[in-house]
């Protein structure tokens, strides 16, 4: 009885915690966000562009892009993991953001110095990886210190930054080269100055913005967090089935040989190799679940994180498909939008030239632009989400950027970028806030972290399978045209759509507050 007076004692004092918090504290702890975007912004536009300046071929663009996926997989759980445990003089989250900030300035400096695929892809994984450790903590952040009837409001400000943060970021070559006069065009393997001045301009954003969400952000005390570590023994973890745990560990150990030996006797794409080992050791790591059960044994480390996957929410369930089939159709339009816009304006393929400069100048412009109707629509979403609920709101995103994406892709002059990316730029609102708040309003507060990486694990997956697949898949049965990638890319985002309507919807239409 004691017991469970002093666990209702910590959820009131918890609740008392979370007290509302102003519009400036909220600013605040988000802002942080506008230098990761940076980053990701000046990632997503200009990755491609550097690969091909450096020598790289359009049909190895897919692989060469694996850092992110991969390092977002093995990262952001494990973070998340880590993070619910750490306490310091900086909190729980703010040392992660902090130390991936420091580490991910290092690479922007880095990224425009290289002088070869082999340096860039290396500086890519770095860069990638580090900024995954800064960019996790950032939702779990929210969902820790911010009360519930404000969070859609918190995810939403969260959209505001980054999408100032990638539109600074995607225009910045451009602004760079016509309004401050630096060159957008160098010598065969030589990066133009406009891009490397860019991406020094990053650095500073980044440790700025994220600076000062750590200076100015309090995190609640580990005795304030309602479910405490005396929740971590989940009743459900008790009552889990072995010899459920050992089938599926073996429908997933079956499918992963499956798909290895098909790449082998086929003679398909080696990436191939990627999907078949991740989805093998998820089998393994069933069976290792439910040896530890079997023994008494709690899972710890990543064997927890396994335990976690078996243990989602409905939610997440759900939601992991409609992000497999978001993503996959963004991973897309970042990697062809150059190619596709250069190839169907007349501007050809050759990376060096100056109009196929010119047109990847537009796509930064392109994206910068969505990216700016995601920051202003931000403000709209969480009066959509209260008249129609969230689930409606995100479906409705979706199925605008699948318009967008579509119209991208037929679009022949780069001056009309701007109306597909109207459409874009509604998607990337929704899919940058309505999933984290459906994910914060269905885990325990003390799992908070792990349940965003592992969310994030399932943004991640498509891009790998995107990667794996999508050089093969245009230049086989797309006709090596990259225009076509991104009507795969509209289709498959419809669809993600489609699935998000079946999503359950506990919180159902939450009233924005301020």
């Amino acid at each position: 009885m004691q017991a469970g007076a002093a666990a209702k004692q910590r959820v009131r004092s918890s609740l008392a915690a979370k007290a509302r918090l102003s519009r400036i504290a909220l600013a605040n702890m988000c802002c942080g966000l506008l230098g990761v975007q940076i980053v990701w912004g000046l990632q997503n536009v200009n990755t491609s562009r550097i690969f091909q300046t450096l020598g790289a071929n359009l049909d190895e663009l897919p692989i060469l892009w694996i850092a992110a996926p991969i390092t977002g997989l093995l990262v952001q759980p494990i973070i998340g993991h880590l993070s619910d445990r750490t306490w310091g003089p900086l909190g729980r989250r703010r040392p992660y953001l902090l130390g991936g900030a420091l580490v991910s300035a290092v690479a922007l400096v880095l990224m425009p110095n290289v002088q070869s695929v082999w340096a860039a892809s290396v500086v890519l994984w770095l860069l990638t990886g580090a900024i995954n450790v800064a960019m996790e903590p950032f939702r779990a952040l929210v969902a820790d210190v911010v009360p519930e009837d404000q969070r859609t409001t918190a995810f939403s400000l969260q959209v505001v930054f980054i999408g100032t943060g990638a539109v600074f970021a995607s225009a910045m070559p451009w602004v760079l080269s016509n309004w401050f006069g630096l060159a957008s065009e160098a010598p065969p393997g030589v990066l133009p100055p406009s891009l490397r001045t860019a991406f020094y301009i990053g650095a500073v954003g980044l440790l700025a913005s994220v600076g000062l969400t750590v200076a100015t952000t309090s995190e609640q005390p580990p005795e304030n967090i309602a479910a405490d570590a005396a929740s971590l023994a989940r009743p459900e973890w008790a009552s889990t089935s072995g010899a459920s745990l050992v089938r599926n560990g073996a429908l997933w150990v079956i499918a992963a040989a499956s798909i290895a030996l098909a790449t082998a006797i086929e003679g398909y794409r080696r990436e191939l190799y990627l999907i078949a080992g991740i989805v093998g050791l998820l089998g393994i790591g069933q069976w290792l679940t439910a040896w530890s059960a079997r023994h008494g044994i709690r899972p710890t480390g990543l064997l927890e994180i396994v335990d976690d996957i078996i243990h989602m929410p409905d939610v997440l369930r759900r939601l992991a498909i409609v992000q497999f089939f978001t993503w996959f159709g963004l991973f897309a339009m970042w990697i062809y939008a150059v190619p596709a816009i250069a190839t169907d304006s007349g501007a050809g393929t050759d990376p060096t030239s100056a109009a196929y400069n010119a047109s990847a100048d537009w796509v930064g412009v392109m994206f910068a632009f969505y990216n700016g109707v995601a920051a202003i629509g931000a403000f709209a979403l969480p009066y959509l989400v209260a008249r129609i609920g969230r689930r409606e709101a995100h479906a409705a995103c979706l199925f605008l950027g699948a318009s967008g994406l579509l119209g991208l892709a037929l679009i022949t002059n780069p001056r009309w970028l701007w109306i597909p990316a109207l459409g874009i730029g509604c998607a990337w609102a929704s899919i940058l806030s309505a999933p984290y708040a459906m994910v914060s309003s269905a885990v325990p507060p003390s799992r908070m972290g792990v349940y965003m990486g592992i969310h994030n694990v399932f943004l991640v997956l498509p891009q790998l399978v995107a990667a794996a697949l999508l050089g093969w898949t245009v230049d086989r049965l797309l006709g090596g045209e990259p225009a076509r990638a991104l009507v795969l890319a509209a289709a498959s985002i419809a669809l993600a759509a489609t699935v998000a309507l079946t999503i359950p919807d506990h919180a159902g239409r939450v009233r924005p507050k301020g």
